[in-house]
């Protein structure tokens, strides 16, 4: 039972819950998901390693009503419960009468640390499997006699005492609630090899399962630590500026935003900011899969986690600790392991029929192989027991959950946050890439791409200071290309939606659209050529005029992003269609296509026709994912089979209404995401060969030849350590896959 102390803890803090596999059982209810502000009592289950687990401590819950909520973390051996003082006091004894440990989870504490070798109970397990080996030399070498059977059966009994209690508690509440767990099995199997005089087996058979056991729960922390790891990235403390103007080192969590925040060469980024002094570069990679350093210099954005390299840097915090984009990340694939891949849903499904199928078959090996096969009562009870151990089926029901994690932390190290199993495994059945134009295929900054003079003059400097005084963007493009000579502009005048007018050296001058131009009747043919020649290209055109004559011609442009064809080249070589969605004019749309070698275009769309496009390419396509950045994006992104946000420069609509997040702006992870998808159902695939086919070669050498206990132990658990190893082959670094696909 819970003491008053722990009641206290419990009912003292409460959890955000950030939705994933949240679940309710209150009166019976339907299990339904729960909402981010979900808050509740946090346990700290150590022996809850997998989805089996799960679903016992969701078996043992249901029996409790009252519980609100429910959602279970795995990756950090956490359960939530949402519940009253009362029943969270029954909830805590029913989960114990199951027989797990369950303590309160201290919030804000940190990760617990490795176990050490004794606190796993290795010493424990090492003196069990020492006193089982004596068993088995006592049985074969001691000479007859009650006295060395009685010694033998000590032994045998000490061993499995040492190794299997908690396994029989758990086995006997399972059999109580009439279920077969391998808990259940493995209790009934060596009770039963004890009482037909197998001791010796006995007692080996539970030390080496539970040693198998062990290995197996550290096997599965590796894929957990891979993304556990990410929480080591940024330092826990930060230098920060005092009001003295002094810099003192204070832990990243107490930082606030507007601080300013100091990082030396070499240092890690302790919080997200904006750089306000001195320049350097920075290596993303560890959040972002960059693989260059980037350049930062004053108004530049820098991350948590991220390294400063080169010289040293001063930013203002713009998010707390528990806010930057690196806990973000986290946050997501923590809550992504808690969603439930249609594999996994599966699997369960068949295991379901499969155990009681084993079941059934080694209780008619016990009563029928006697009389139809004239086997010993002894013998056909043995090789029964044998078939339950190995009907066991944990290596079926871990090798999903354990290649999900894998996969979605191989994602996370390439920049790729996907937000759930569910789409790891959806990405592969697209059919369909919808595209938008600005921000997705170009930089979504527009750039002056030419200029050129009309007249015998050097217009240059003027169309540069007209342009610096305005705020618009495309004039804003025409100042940053040209040389700043800041000449005096008098009777500035901004006439929105056409352009910009002002005296310099007492002659006026207009810089403005071709149909302000046009209203001005200095447009001729020739001019109306060349400029229809720009627009054609999906340039914006701007005019710099005099009162008489047109004295210069600049065309700026959302520049295509690099690498944006060999990402639509990829796409194609596995079978996708890309489609260019877009909301400028068709022409303006087409021409950047053109440049990316997209050849299905759609121009002059509103975000409805965008959402309505996507629908369509469904309907003639398939699984159709939508890739985008902006507001007018989150429509088409939350109806497509996938959707794809831009993270680096995407707003937080879109990422938010996005199940795949590409954080570093590159299209080519697209075709990264898909590969990386069909490598993880090919490796899920794998491992449920594997499960079924190293049990169904154990299962017929038991039927019809000489299989063992102990043969039985290493087909149950021997499969569990191979699906794992195979599931962290996820974790591998995977080549590129803008010219290939993942290995």
């Amino acid at each position: 039972m819970h003491t008053p102390s722990e009641l206290a803890i419990l009912t003292a803090q409460p959890a955000p819950c950030s939705g994933g596999c949240c679940q309710h059982a209150v009166e019976g209810a339907t299990p339904a998901t729960v909402p981010e502000a979900t808050r509740g009592a946090r346990f700290r289950i150590p022996s809850m390693d997998c989805p089996v687990e799960e679903g016992e401590i969701r078996r043992a819950l249901d029996a409790v009503p009252g519980i609100r909520a429910l959602r279970f973390e795995l990756a950090q051996r956490q359960l939530t419960i949402d519940a009253d003082e009362r029943v969270l006091a029954a909830a805590l004894s029913a989960i114990r009468a199951a027989g797990f440990d369950a303590t309160p989870a201290v919030e804000g504490a940190e990760p617990a640390a490795r176990a050490t070798w004794l606190a796993e109970g290795w010493p424990r397990l090492v003196a069990a499997l020492l006193l089982a080996i004596g068993a088995e030399a006592l049985g074969y070498f001691a000479p007859a006699g009650r006295v060395w059977q009685v010694a033998g059966m000590s032994l045998g009994v000490a061993a499995i005492a040492l190794a299997g209690l908690g396994t029989f508690r758990k086995g006997w509440s399972a059999l109580r609630q009439g279920r077969l767990n391998i808990n259940a099995l493995m209790s009934v199997a060596v009770t039963g090899a004890f009482l037909i005089g197998q001791w010796p087996e006995a007692a080996m058979v539970m030390a080496l399962y539970a040693i198998a056991e062990l290995i197996e729960a550290r096997a599965v922390d590796r894929a957990r630590n891979a993304i556990a790891g990410l929480m080591s990235l940024a330092p826990a403390e930060a230098e920060v500026q005092a009001s003295d103007g002094s810099w003192r080192t204070v832990a990243a969590a107490e930082v606030l935003v507007g601080a300013r925040v100091r990082v030396g060469p070499g240092q890690r980024m302790p919080l997200d900011g904006v750089v306000v002094a001195g320049t350097s570069s920075v290596d993303q990679s560890p959040l972002t899969g960059e693989s260059l350093p980037v350049e930062k210099v004053a108004g530049d954005a820098v991350f948590a986690g991220t390294i400063n390299l080169s010289g040293g840097l001063e930013f203002t915090c713009t998010a707390g600790a528990d806010d930057s984009l690196l806990a973000r990340i986290i946050h997501a694939v923590e809550a992504a392991q808690s969603t439930r891949a249609p594999m996994q849903g599966f699997i369960d499904r068949f295991a379901r029929i499969y155990t009681p199928a084993v079941f059934v078959i080694s209780s008619a090996v016990a009563l029928f192989a006697p009389l139809l096969l004239g086997w010993g009562w002894t013998q056909a009870l043995y090789k029964a027991l044998v078939l339950l151990v190995i009907a066991c089926p944990c290596a079926l029901v871990i090798s999903t959950p354990v290649t999900i994690v894998s996969g979605l932390a191989a994602a996370a190290r390439r920049g790729i946050l996907i937000k759930g199993g569910r789409f790891l495994e959806e990405a592969r059945r697209l059919r369909a890439v919808a595209l938008d134009k600005t921000g997705t295929v170009t930089e979504g900054k527009p750039r002056l791409v030419h200029w050129e003079a009309l007249s015998n003059s050097d217009p240059i400097a003027v169309g540069a200071s007209l342009a610096a005084r305005s705020d618009h963007p495309v004039s804003q493009a025409i100042a940053a290309g040209l040389p700043d000579h800041g000449l005096a502009v008098e009777g500035f005048v901004a006439e929105p939606g056409r352009g910009v007018r002002g005296t310099i050296e007492g002659h006026d001058y207009v810089l403005g659209k071709h149909s302000l131009i046009h209203d001005m009747g200095l447009c001729d043919a020739a001019l109306e050529a060349r400029l229809a020649e720009h627009e054609a290209q999906g340039r914006t055109v701007t005019l710099l005029a005099s009162e008489h004559a047109v004295l210069a011609l600049f065309a700026v442009a959302d520049t295509i992003k690099s690498g944006a064809a060999a990402a639509v080249t990829a796409l194609r070589a596995q079978g996708v269609e890309v489609v260019m969605l877009s909301g400028d004019n068709t022409t303006t749309a087409r021409a950047i296509a053109t440049q990316a070698g997209i050849t299905n275009v759609r121009g002059d769309l509103m975000p409805e026709d965008k959402l309505c496009a996507v629908q369509a390419l469904q309907a003639e396509y398939g699984a159709t994912a939508m890739v985008g950045d902006g507001i007018n994006d989150a429509p088409a992104l939350a109806a497509a089979d996938v959707g794809f946000a831009m993270g680096g420069v995407g707003t937080d609509i879109a990422m938010e209404a996005a199940d795949i997040v590409i954080m570093t702006d590159e299209l080519h992870k697209l075709a990264d995401t898909l590969a990386l998808s069909r490598r993880t159902y090919a490796v899920l695939w794998q491992n449920i060969a594997l499960a079924l086919g190293v049990k169904g070669v154990f299962l017929v050498l038991a039927l019809f030849g000489s299989a063992t206990m102990w043969m039985a132990v290493f087909a149950d658990m021997g499969a569990s350590l191979l699906v794992v190893a195979n599931g962290l082959r996820m974790l591998r670094p995977a080549r590129d896959v803008t010219a290939t696909a993942f290995p």
